[in-house]
């Protein structure tokens, strides 16, 4: 079943399957068809995303026990509502004590039950690694977190195991077979199962069922002789006590406990990004597969779920395989999307089966086109003159992706070359290709991706898209790195798209090199991903509106034009995939991003405001690093964070416990964008200092008694404000208007002035937003016209944007075979002004809907009116379902100034025959 609208729900411990039941009916009557769930099956204790599961099977019990989930689904079903799930297939949360698989895998190394469902490499170039697994998750370094008794042995005296515990927080299994220097030898019983222990590997195959049943005879002894518990205690005490003796034992171990700053170097597992604690999971292979889908296939034949969000599908392996089996395993049809990002130039696999991707593209292009290209220059000028920053974007992406592939994810760069170099010395025509200079070539490649990456498979070869993409990676890497033989990249070239293979007899094995292939285009994403989205974006601050997923911040605005071919394109080839204008992911609110879009449009104001507020507040603070602190391009960064964020309850009087709360948002999203930048502090090594510096000018601007900064901001920010409500009214109409399926992500059908998570993750306030709807929906029966007037004149309680939701919600219902499979067409627009509009029609059968936005509303500000600006609609009768008003069109062109007469934005329906 294909959703209508879906509602993004973010579960976690103060948002229950009992709280989401209660919203049933209001989602429903807003127009809703699918309730959006974010992950919920069982997760790391206190996950506040879900994204880090630890078991497949279970529902997390943060969230309710399964009667709740099932008085959850049964208030959808009640409610005409259906669930579409977010599934994480990439990577389980691990660390902690709460995944028994990576416990498992720990306990016994490469010999483990579960050791091939997670990415190991259990062969690395550092010996000291060899069958050893790096768990990097210290604190500080291990000697000091050691010897500081940091690190104990516990007995668990329910299942007989013994382990090591970090912070008493992460649990390290010991393996059985050295369960005897633990042991000891005070009590006879105790030494003879620590023999029987140490003999363990005579039992092969069944040594795990040997240790199972040896610990159920140790718990058993410890339960029933309190000598053997004594002397085991005393034990356990004294190696805790003599950090060289728990040393002894630790290095016996199947793991190596580590500082979590070595990570980058030595980690010898794939990860989600850079993220210690979630480790990549094998999807390719069948066992796994099926034991992660079979609840969620289990809620697919029940009719609990119709649908899925596939989240981070670039992480596998094999991301068609993947689906393939998806779609073969389903037990009935689901409405399925993909978690991609996607470049400009490159398109959502058509040989994938799926409704398309989640949106962030739409959200980039419906932003894009409300913000004023021919700013462009000014805003840049401004930029530079503020900040004394000249770079390049693509510059800074680059250094950003090189500096994460030398810090961060060195590991994995050094495990591509090592494997080129294995690859290499299997012919003698590339015997002499060191790891090193592969490794640097990689390196470059990696670096000048255009793409998140290619898909060579191993029963396939690189299609047209694939070779584009890495022959332009491969010119771009020569250029950069000219001192590498060219014969280096010509045999890159060859083994990642497959071609080193192509002919018999090629001197090469076919399958390590399409792993070699295969396990780069893993890399490559999350180095585009920590590089570019998690670092460049945080370091070009020229226009942070267009910092968002997917973006493309050195493209200022998006021209009607690709807008339009944009549209038409998904309304051919995805016309069911999810628009998002809002998610979890973006680093702004929707109604944060189209308010800043307005600065577009009075480039010459924003240029004289930031001067006047940076003389207002920057005293010099002593000097850090060699520069004021804190420097011009994070304070750049402040006050667009500011006009975008800030609250519009308090554009006029904000009191102090107001101005409290939100410094506090904002203190937390500078702090975070600081580290995400890695220029003067980060994650890894915070520089105090620094930070300290930046939250002191937020302080002082967000002081109440700072009155010549806020009586010099606060004008300013209540006029971007308003002109900021006609962009997200725009906005809004085009993701429920466009071809695709709209999203509305938790609490946006009032304004989203969120940060960057965790603050765009924070409890909404649905009682409101209920009563709201209640009103609404009694203004809206009347007298529709009068009443859409009196609420965009009372636009900062939010319910206009409301209004226009459950009318296009409504629409969408009633003309649900339009929506989902009607043509595109981009409208005719005539006159000087005919740039500050756009419009376009969908069309099905009989059926037909106008959609008019205008644009640019701070020039419309200063030079109001239409003129003589027109619309080529076709003849008849047409009534816009936002207002009611009814328009006649005959053969002339209709005038703009009628139709936004009353708001930014119209959707016109033929009401008579022409």
């Amino acid at each position: 079943m294909t959703p209508r609208a879906t509602y993004r729900l973010q579960f976690h411990a103060r948002f229950r399957f009992e709280d989401a039941a209660r919203l049933a009916p209001y989602l429903s009557e807003l127009g809703i068809s699918h309730v959006y769930a974010s992950p919920y099956l069982r997760a790391r204790p206190g996950s506040p995303h879900g994204y880090d599961i630890t078991d497949h099977l279970s529902l997390n019990p943060e969230l309710g026990d399964e009667q709740d989930f099932r008085n959850m689904s049964a208030a959808f079903i009640a409610a005409g509502l259906g669930q579409i799930l977010d599934f994480v297939p990439n990577h389980m949360g691990v660390g902690g004590a709460d995944n028994p698989f990576w416990l498992d895998v720990l306990e016994w190394g490469p010999g483990a039950d579960y050791a091939g469902w997670f990415d190991i490499d259990w062969d690395s170039d550092n010996r000291y690694l060899h069958d050893k697994l790096l768990v990097p998750f210290l604190g500080d370094q291990y000697g000091v977190e050691l010897e500081a008794g940091k690190l104990k042995i516990k007995f668990d005296a329910d299942e007989g195991g013994l382990a090591v515990w970090a912070y008493d927080a992460h649990k390290l299994p010991l393996c059985p077979l050295h369960y005897q220097m633990v042991l000891g030898q005070d009590d006879a019983e105790l030494e003879r199962l620590g023999d029987m222990f140490a003999d363990l590997m005579q039992w092969r195959p069944q040594v795990n069922e040997r240790a199972r049943e040896l610990k159920q005879r140790l718990a058993a002894l410890i339960r029933d002789r309190p000598n053997a518990r004594i002397a085991l205690e005393r034990s356990i005490k004294g190696l805790n006590d003599d950090w060289r003796a728990l040393d002894a034992v630790i290095r016996k171990q199947f793991w190596r406990i580590a500082f979590f700053g070595v990570a980058g170097d030595d980690i010898n597992y794939r990860r989600f990004f850079n993220i210690n604690d979630l480790a990549g999971l094998r999807m390719e292979l069948p066992a796994v597969f099926r034991h992660a889908h079979a609840l969620i296939m289990r809620l697919i034949k029940e009719g609990v779920l119709d649908g899925l969000r596939i989240d981070h599908i670039d992480g596998l392996l094999d991301p068609k395989a993947y689906l393939d089996c998806l779609h073969a395993t389903t037990p009935r049809p689901i409405y399925t999307v993909v978690e991609k990002i996607l470049a400009s130039h490159e398109s959502l696999r058509s040989d994938w089966k799926v409704e398309g991707a989640t949106g962030y593209d739409f959200a980039n292009l419906a932003l894009g086109v409300l913000v004023n290209s021919a700013s462009e220059e000014r805003f840049t000028d401004t930029y530079k003159n503020f900040t004394g920053c000249a770079t390049p974007f693509a510059t800074i992406a680059y250094d950003s992706k090189i500096r994460i592939m030398e810090n961060e994810m060195a590991s994995e760069l050094n495990a591509l070359g090592r494997d080129a170099a294995r690859v290499a010395r299997q012919n003698p025509m590339s015997a002499d290709f060191t790891k090193q200079i592969l490794q640097r070539a990689i390196k470059q490649i990696a670096a000048c991706f255009p793409v998140y990456r290619t898909y060579i498979e191993f029963d396939a070869e690189s299609d047209g898209a694939d070779r584009r993409d890495l022959d332009w990676a491969v010119a771009q890497a020569r250029r950069i790195d000219r001192a590498i033989d060219p014969t280096v990249f010509d045999f890159l070239n060859k083994a990642l798209s497959g071609k080193l293979t192509a002919e018999a007899k090629s001197g090469f094995s076919r399958v390590s090199v399409l792993r070699l292939a295969m396990k780069l285009q893993q890399y490559t994403g999350p180095v585009m991903a920590k590089g570019v989205e998690d670092t460049a974006f945080y370091r070009y601050n020229r226009f942070v509106a267009l910092n968002e997923v997917g973006g493309e911040p050195h493209r200022f605005g998006v021209t009607p034009a690709a807008f339009h071919k944009a549209n038409a394109e998904r309304a051919r080839h995805w016309p069911h995939a999810m628009l998002a204008t809002s998610t979890h992911d973006t680093k702004r609110g929707e109604d944060a991003r189209a308010r800043l879009a307005a600065l577009s449009d009075i480039p010459e104001e924003w240029a004289r405001q930031v001067q006047i507020w940076s003389r207002l507040l920057r005293a010099r603070r002593g000097e850090i690093e060699g520069g004021a602190a804190p420097d011009r391009n994070d304070e750049y960064l402040f006050y667009q964070l500011l006009l975008g964020s800030w609250p519009v309850e308090m554009l006029d009087r904000p009191d102090a416990a107001a101005l409290e709360a939100y410094a506090l948002r904002v203190k937390e999203a500078l702090r975070k964008s600081m580290r995400e930048a890695k220029l003067h502090s980060s994650w890894s090594a915070p520089n105090a200092d620094y930070e300290d510096a930046m939250q002191s000018l937020a302080s002082a601007a967000l002081d109440p008694n700072n009155a010549g900064f806020l009586s010099s901001f606060l004008p300013f920010a209540r006029r971007v404000a308003r002109l900021g409500v006609e962009n997200s009214l725009a906005q809004l109409v085009l993701k429920l208007t466009a071809p695709g399926m709209p999203d509305i992500y938790q609490g946006c059908e009032l304004w989203d002035l969120s940060l960057v998570d965790p603050d765009n993750r924070r409890l909404v306030d649905f009682a409101s937003r209920q009563n709201a709807l209640r009103s609404i929906l009694v203004a809206i029966a009347g007298n529709r016209g009068p009443a859409m007037r009196e609420l965009m004149d009372h636009w900062q309680d939010g319910r206009v944007k409301m209004a226009v939701t459950a009318l296009l919600l409504g629409l969408r219902k009633q003309k649900e075979a339009l929506f989902a499979n009607g043509d595109y067409e981009a409208l005719q627009l005539s006159g000087d002004k005919s740039e500050r509009a756009l419009g376009f029609a969908r069309a099905l059968g009989d059926a037909a809907i106008i959609v008019l936005i205008a644009r640019f509303p701070g020039l419309r500000e200063q030079d109001p009116g239409w003129g003589a600006t027109t619309a080529q609609l076709p003849k008849g009768r047409w009534t816009d379902v936002l207002t009611e008003c009814s328009f006649e069109s005959g053969d002339a062109a209709f005038p703009l100034a009628k139709i936004f007469a009353a708001l930014p934005a119209a959707v016109l329906v033929k009401s008579s025959p022409s």
